[in-house]
């Protein structure tokens, strides 16, 4: 007998223990018979003002993944879906590829990470090419999303990174402040809008956006979720995200 409340998927769910925003979007979005099971990487609120900041706070998200993925494994997930991004788009394609691999090699389990997905996303809404970017990241961090993107050979047009004062307050950013995020970034010769950085409550922002701009407005949360799904064979659509999770 399978797990009486996930009977179709147990999702193992990693995030920072500061992220607040993955938790509730990701379960707005669970279809009947999934279920969702976090377990957090224990890092600091420590304060961000510069790249060099930047990279401690990401020194501390790498030290404490790994312990994080084992305690997870202990309920028998389906599949590890990555609640976390600058590390999923760090050193590129490339960087992103070797991240999955030993995820999946630690895990024994599909692994679902935002880079991946977010390209995935792009290519299910009709293969964009000129996209822009919002973030909540450094420069540092806005180098390494770009690298991403453009490895897997997309114009990068615009890049907007909000820095972020340190990792919980990520969180803090208010829809109007995200709204305007995408008003500086979009101009006609965009195809798409993608968003990265998990701890941005983004998804509800995004659908709103699309529709108004008439083109692919992507929330990270919105694409990994929809990429776990998908990737699991659950075909479910749900309106209030998007065309993604409403039409693909």
């Amino acid at each position: 007998m399978g797990d009486s409340l996930g009977y179709r998927a147990k999702f193992a769910v990693v995030a920072p223990s500061t992220n607040t925003s993955v938790q509730p979007e990701y379960d707005s979005m669970r279809p009947r018979g999934v279920t969702n099971h976090f377990a957090r990487i224990s890092i600091p609120d420590t304060r961000v003002t510069d790249d060099e900041s930047f990279m401690v706070m990401l020194g501390n998200i790498r030290a404490a993944t790994s312990g994080a993925v084992d305690v997870a494994m202990s309920m028998a997930p389906d599949a590890v879906v990555m609640g976390m991004s600058a590390e999923t788009f760090w050193d590129g394609a490339d960087g992103a590829d070797a991240m999955l691999q030993r995820l999946e090699e630690q895990t024994g389990k599909p692994v679902i990470m935002g880079s991946h997905a977010c390209d995935a996303a792009i290519k299910a809404l009709g293969g964009a090419k000129r996209i822009s970017i919002i973030t909540p990241y450094m420069p540092v961090g806005d180098k390494q999303v770009r690298r991403f993107f453009e490895d897997q050979g997309y114009e990068v047009v615009a890049i907007k990174g909000l820095q972020c004062a340190s990792p919980m307050l990520i969180a803090h950013e208010s829809e109007r402040t995200l709204k305007r995020a995408i008003e500086e970034v979009d101009d006609p010769s965009v195809d798409a809008i993608i968003q990265c950085g998990t701890n941005l409550a983004f998804a509800r922002v995004a659908a709103v956006a699309e529709f108004w701009l008439e083109k692919p407005v992507i929330a990270i949360n919105t694409a990994t979720y929809w990429h776990a799904l998908r990737s699991h064979g659950i075909r479910d659509q749900m309106d209030g995200f998007g065309a993604l999770l409403a039409d693909y």
